[in-house]
């Protein structure tokens, strides 16, 4: 497969002429802003855009933005004409590629973003490379999870060295976008509080659909301020508590205050109930079979009647 081609004639292009309406990423109005405050300055847009130049039938030559729609869009605000850009004659998923790796190496992404980008990456690479997945001769019954692995290993390690990421950062990152849908992409987008890397994994680990997206909505309406908060949310809603008796509900509230309390208060809660204690644990030892040990502290015991 033959490299991208840069057209070194075309230096700049009419603004209303570039596409940019299939990007992985919204701009950020924080974006645009520090942008147009860098024009502000400079007087110019100074970093050229990459654009991909392809032939469309019906449509003559089309213009597509491949990075820099931070860049375009403060063009387009202060109504610049023509901005600076690289053009590149490619494939689709060497656009694809250069997109994601300008996004990657140039702008400061949240977990979301740079699993997603991370995720899509791969599955490029991975066409791009085909060797990576070849797997490995002679029949062996595991070949398939062999490639795999190769394809891993490969995709990884070039990642974490052109980005300089580590490895398992990598490895994290591309599993938990892998295992997302643009819905629920589209959704976390619109989360008050950013999603972490942690939220990612915990949102991938859910099988069923129901739960998978209360928790996504959860997030994204910010009702839950993590993944794990909303799944434990799901379960006790899921999973209610048995209906509890009011001697149930007297018994608990008794044991618990026992349990909370000092042995000094203890004995003189006993001392003070003494007499009814006694009965009650005498009670208690004949419906036990353990008479003898009343029996031998001298406590109030009338086990013999009827014997």
């Amino acid at each position: 497969m033959p490299e991208p081609t840069l057209i070194q004639s075309k230096t700049t292009l009419p603004v209303a002429e570039i596409r940019a309406d299939r990007r992985l990423r919204p701009v950020s109005e924080a974006g645009v802003e520090a942008i147009l405050a860098s024009v502000g300055e400079l007087g110019q847009i100074v970093t050229p855009l990459t654009v991909r130049q392809r032939q469309v039938q019906g449509s003559g030559l089309v213009y597509e933005l491949l990075d820099g729609a931070h860049r375009l869009e403060a063009a387009r605000r202060l109504g610049h004409g023509e901005v600076p850009v690289r053009v590149f004659e490619c494939t689709g998923d060497q656009a694809a590629l250069m997109e994601i790796d300008g996004n990657l190496a140039g702008a400061e992404l949240n977990a979301l973003d740079t699993a997603v980008f991370l995720a899509t990456r791969k599955a490029v690479y991975e066409r791009l490379h085909p060797e990576t997945r070849a797997g490995v001769a002679g029949g062996l019954a595991r070949q398939g999870s062999a490639a795999d692995m190769m394809s891993v290993a490969s995709f990884v390690g070039s990642t974490a060295e052109k980005f300089g990421l580590s490895e398992r950062h990598v490895r994290r990152m591309t599993a938990a976008g892998a295992r997302l849908g643009p819905d629920e992409v589209q959704q976390l987008r619109l989360a008050p509080r950013p999603v972490t890397l942690a939220d990612l994994q915990a949102i991938s680990a859910i099988g069923e659909a129901p739960e998978r997206y209360e928790v996504v909505r959860q997030l994204a309406t910010g009702e839950a301020k993590s993944a794990a908060a909303a799944r434990k949310a799901w379960f006790h809603r899921e999973n209610p508590p048995a209906p509890v008796s009011p001697e149930d509900a007297e018994f608990a509230a008794l044991h618990d205050r026992w349990a909370r309390t000092s042995k000094a208060a203890r004995r003189r809660f006993v001392a003070a109930n003494f007499d009814e204690l006694a009965v009650l644990v005498a009670e208690e030892s004949v419906r036990h079979g353990d008479k003898a040990f009343f029996l031998n502290r001298a406590l109030p015991f009338d086990g013999g009647a009827g014997e």
